[in-house]
């Protein structure tokens, strides 16, 4: 049988949809490359038409700023000058480093701390706190840097290390050293974080340099000047191509004060190695003539930046150099604020100067005894002799007569519990109690027995060098008490200087009370150690206990309780030029204060007779060759 062969069929036909597949799947892929394409287009363009005609000016100012770089040219502090116009404190340049925060790179901050010696997490806290701050604000990062750190900014500023490092000029406060008069002139330094969110820096910015106290706080607005700018075209790596303007810093005002170096320089060096302060007025205009507070600290560490450990060791020194004792320092007065006593019994008819008290040491006044600094007591004592002698006895039965609300009184006629208004800042009030003020702060009635005390200068009174010499000063004018001052262009600008109290005393009144004084100087008084030979120095010493005798005799307290000396003097007697309180912490006795108004008084008087002197007009040769009786020829 043949077998007749089949048709041969296909292998397993396969039909081809692959091929229509590929072509819809290519298809499909072009597609969406051409939607991306479409969709990249427009992006581009909406790009371009963002930055072309949407926001052309904003970037085309983006670009003009990263050619264009503004530099600050800080302005100088006004200078301050005494009343002669010697120079107290100046300027002199160095250099401060900023950072631009234009260019400012995180990853930079570390490096850079580490070059100059700075604490990163400080660097990174000062960078954060401006950054709710506009752009163009730099950063101060350090000023007066040594020459290490110079040499350490120019290696490394530039676009190819920290390009947000800017060395820019800069003038920089110079004090007088080891703290003359530190707390008078205050210092300068950056504005805090509190500072700028109180109500007295509100127009400040970070960074500013503002004065921190004394007359560098009070007068800041004055003496801080405005600050000028540098602009400049960089290329690409910083450097610059081109200055195109500069707008000059505009300097502070210059300040002359009322004080005179020279009796400055005395005051200081009396209180040298003491605790205290000097205060001295002329009480005619109110003009400061000497302000010392000790111990103080050097302003010029304060520039810059302090030493953390530095301002530690003064923040926590139990001698307090940062406390301003002049104006702050509120202690009972002891028996300076004897002559008050005195003018007010006189003033209210309570005594006059035929009344006498016998002292035998002491005194029983409501069933307790009070004693006299005299221990065999001062016999029969009248005004005179009381104030000369200083009798305790004398004036607890004058505070009786008076009581506590009339003594309060004529205190505060003489300006105690009330600031003077000087211009300087943090000026404390003191203490002057009376039965209102007992109420009013301690919710008690006034019992008399607490007036006795307060009748010799203890108890609640409290008062400031600063106010003891202002109101001694009025009393010695015959009640008229001007307002002191430092800065001797403020005070005349209203032409005419206006007293900030009178009083209608009775002038005889006044000269028995400084017939007293006198007698304390100048006779057999407790400051005898004060006189000064041709000069009529009327004085009061006082010594004002911290603790009762008895408590320190049974216990070792040691010095910080010995008793505060004091001296209030004024010079001369009849029409007085000059009046000084010395406040002498932990000094003891109040004739240990006298001798520090003593030195300051002969410094003024020595230096108007020096000054006189050389006004009187030079006897020609003529008048040298001429005889008396001879026509000169």
């Amino acid at each position: 049988m043949k077998l007749i062969p089949q048709e041969r069929q296909p292998d397993a036909s396969v039909t081809r949809p692959l091929i229509r597949d590929d072509t819809k799947f290519a298809a499909g892929k072009i597609a969406v490359f051409q939607y991306f394409a479409v969709c990249v287009f427009v992006f581009l363009a909406l790009g371009y038409w963002d930055l072309q005609v949407r926001n052309e000016e904003f970037y085309l100012e983006k670009a003009y700023q990263n050619q264009i770089k503004s530099l600050p040219i800080p302005a100088p502090r006004g200078k301050i000058v005494d009343r002669d116009g010697r120079v107290i404190v100046d300027n002199h340049s160095s250099y401060r480093l900023i950072l631009s925060r234009d260019s400012l790179r995180e990853e930079h901050v570390i490096p850079i701390a580490a070059g100059l010696n700075l604490d990163a997490n400080d660097l990174s806290a000062k960078i954060r706190r401006f950054r709710r701050q506009p752009t163009y604000f730099t950063i101060p990062l350090k000023e007066e840097l040594t020459a290490d750190e110079l040499t350490f900014v120019e290696a490394h500023k530039g676009a190819d290390s920290f390009p947000e490092m800017e060395l820019i000029k800069s003038q920089f406060r110079v004090y007088p050293r080891d703290g003359v008069a530190a707390h008078l002139l205050g210092y300068v330094g950056e504005i805090n974080e509190p500072e700028l969110n109180s109500q007295e820096w509100a127009n400040h910015n970070p960074g500013d340099v503002i004065g921190k106290s004394g007359i560098e706080r009070f007068y800041n607005e004055q003496l801080t000047g405005v600050d000028g700018q540098r602009q400049v075209r960089v290329d690409n790596r910083m450097n610059t191509r081109e200055v195109l303007g500069i707008t000059e810093a505009q300097p502070g005002k210059d300040l002359k004060l009322t004080i005179d170096l020279d009796l400055q320089v005395v005051a200081e060096l009396a209180m040298q190695n003491k605790r205290g302060a000097v205060v001295a007025l002329d009480p005619r205009t109110g003009e400061v003539l000497a302000f010392v507070s000790t111990p103080a600290p050097d302003p010029n560490h304060f520039v810059g930046r302090i030493d953390a450990k530095e301002w530690a060791a003064l923040a926590t020194d139990p001698y307090k150099p940062l406390f301003n004792r002049a104006l702050a320092a509120q202690q009972a007065p002891g028996s300076t604020f004897k002559p008050i006593m005195a003018l007010a019994a006189l003033e209210a008819g309570i005594i006059d100067e035929n009344f006498t008290v016998q002292c035998n040491g002491g005194a029983n006044w409501y069933g307790r005894w009070f004693k006299c600094h005299k221990k065999t007591g001062h016999g029969t004592v009248n005004l005179k002799t009381a104030i000369a002698q200083s009798c305790d006895v004398f004036f607890y039965a004058v505070g009786n007569k008076l009581g506590i609300d009339k003594i309060a009184e004529y205190a505060e006629m003489a300006g105690l519990g009330h600031k003077t208004g000087i211009d300087l800042p943090g000026e404390k009030e003191g203490v002057v109690p009376s039965s209102k003020w007992k109420i009013r702060t301690q919710r008690e009635k006034w019992y008399a027995g607490e007036t006795i005390s307060v009748s010799v200068g203890q108890g609640a009174l409290t008062v400031t060098p600063l106010q003891l010499a202002h109101a001694i000063g009025g009393i010695a004018t015959g009640g008229v008490w001007m307002r002191p001052h430092v800065v001797k262009e403020e005070a005349g600008k209203a032409g005419k200087l206006e007293p900030a109290r009178k009083a209608q005393l009775n002038l005889d009144n006044v000269n028995k009370v400084i017939a007293g004084m006198y007698a304390v100087v100048n006779e057999w008084g407790t400051g005898s150690m004060a006189h000064i030979p041709g000069i009529e120095l009327c004085g009061k010493t006082g010594t004002a206990q911290l603790a009762s005798n008895d408590l320190l005799k049974s216990r070792d307290m040691g010095e910080a309780f010995r008793d505060n000396g004091w001296f209030v003097g004024f010079a001369p007697r009849n029409s007085p030029e000059i009046v000084v309180a010395a406040l002498y912490e932990n000094g003891a006795h109040g004739d240990r204060a006298s001798w520090i108004v003593r030195d300051v008084v002969k410094a003024y008087f020595d230096k108007k007779a020096r000054l006189n002197k050389l006004q009187q007009p030079t006897p020609g040769v003529a008048s040298l060759l001429s005889r008396p009786g001879e026509i000169a020829r």
